[in-house]
């Protein structure tokens, strides 16, 4: 995870919710988002 980009890690996060991913896998990409303090960078999803 830290070696992709902010960018691709946030794409990343929302094409694995959109293809309903295991919960587990989305909460690594969750974790790493807050690590990198990205939730500003996110856009709001309903």
């Amino acid at each position: 995870m830290r070696k992709l980009s902010d960018e691709l890690l946030i794409e990343s996060y929302y094409k694995a919710r959109e293809l309903n991913l295991s919960p587990e896998f989305i909460e690594l990409i969750e974790t790493e988002i807050d690590r990198r303090s990205l939730l500003k960078k996110m856009k709001i999803s309903s």
